[in-house]
């Protein structure tokens, strides 16, 4: 497949983000090769823990959690996706999947060959890193979320009546979808920030970001020609049970972490209408998730990395260290 790699230049002297690049090769499921990038700071040989980003995020989202992390001793590892950050990206949308991107990051996890890992995820994030964990379970020692999804093909009207319940407005993701599917270009940045006039969608991006850091979020993408895997992403995520059949490899996480006894945190802003309602699903489903203390932002939202990064990774280091 064709993928573009955005030049190094594009990503000098961000604020906030000093930590130097590391890179390895996967299998493209083509019989080509794409190349992944991601951080790994702090001793090698130390207690890893894993981020996972989303979509149209990349590692940045993480730097205000990396160094907290480093100084309680742990090795960080933050990889960006294919078709994100510093990662190789593919140029046609059908070049996307939600399985190839699970193909993809098990491949790195294997290749690093990580071991009694502590995983981290959020958004796009979550729903990979979940299937990863899944599959590689004997890697993973600990699980937390915040503001992380996992669809259950097999359980999706159960799911939906939570969503109306819990989140402040059931219809943000459709509204994403729909306004990002009429979109040729991403204005990541801005949508970081809030500040997308069109975009009806309250309690996405945080509005506390410096100019620097909107460019920070724009950096990955020159132009439109490498946003195909951030356009297309939305319109990936399983939305009706009809679709169910196409999501196997969810269904298939599903039965493990039915089970699932190790133990398993959730922080979530829950002024984010799109996931901040999803802690409740992995709290009554997951076994290693009962009885954890749990968090809750009142004011958070979807991107909550941003507003609380120094609070959720404190939240992650007592908890290596108390589970």
């Amino acid at each position: 497949m064709k993928a573009l790699r955005t030049p190094d230049e594009r990503f000098e002297n961000l604020p906030g983000y000093p930590f130097v690049p590391h890179y390895l090769e996967v299998d493209d499921t083509e019989g080509g090769r794409l190349r992944i990038h991601y951080v790994d700071e702090g001793p090698e040989n130390a207690a890893s823990v894993v981020l996972f980003h989303g979509e149209p995020t990349w590692s940045y989202l993480y730097r205000k959690m990396i160094p907290v992390l480093v100084k309680a001793g742990f090795r960080v590892l933050a990889p960006d996706l294919v078709g994100f950050g510093k990662s190789d990206k593919p140029t046609e949308k059908k070049d996307y999947s939600v399985e190839r991107h699970i193909t993809y990051m098990r491949a790195w996890m294997q290749q690093l060959d990580l071991q009694n890992v502590t995983f981290f995820g959020q958004d796009w994030g979550s729903l990979i890193g979940l299937c990863v964990c899944a599959l590689e379970q004997d890697r993973i020692d600990r699980i937390m979320l915040a503001n992380g999804g996992l669809p259950d093909p097999r359980n999706l009207q159960k799911m939906g009546t939570v969503a109306v319940t819990e989140s402040p407005d059931p219809m943000a993701f459709t509204k994403w979808q729909q306004w990002i599917s009429q979109r040729e270009d991403l204005p990541t940045g801005k949508i970081m920030a809030n500040e997308v006039p069109d975009l009806k969608v309250e309690g996405l991006g945080c509005a506390s970001l410096s100019q620097g850091e909107k460019a920070a979020y724009d950096a990955p993408f020159p132009d439109s020609s490498y946003q195909a895997g951030a356009l297309i992403f939305p319109l990936l995520a399983l939305n009706s049970p009809e679709q169910a059949d196409q999501f196997p490899f969810f269904a298939e996480a599903w039965e493990i972490y039915d089970s699932w006894e190790k133990p398993f945190l959730t922080a979530y802003g829950k002024a984010d209408p799109i996931l901040g309602w999803f802690d409740k699903i992995f709290q009554e489903h997951v076994p290693g998730a009962k009885d954890q203390p749990h968090s809750e932002f009142s004011d958070g939202t979807h991107f909550i990395q941003e507003q609380y990064g120094p609070e959720l990774a404190e939240i992650l280091v007592k908890f290596v260290r108390t589970a």
